[in-house]
């Protein structure tokens, strides 16, 4: 009833596959960079935020 521990590759596969569902941009982060701008953080600012955080 034991499994044999899984391998390396088996790992990097699931993880891949859960890069591959995942949403680049997720509903959440939109949110926030909506809330900051309503805060009043100007636009070009946020602009630059995103560029560096990637």
């Amino acid at each position: 009833m034991n499994r044999a521990p899984s391998s390396h590759s088996d790992s990097s596969h699931i993880t891949a596959m859960h890069e591959a569902i995942r949403p680049k941009f997720s509903d959440s982060g939109k949110i926030g960079w909506a809330l900051l701008w309503l805060l009043g953080i100007p636009l070009p600012l946020l602009l630059v935020l995103f560029l560096i955080m990637g």
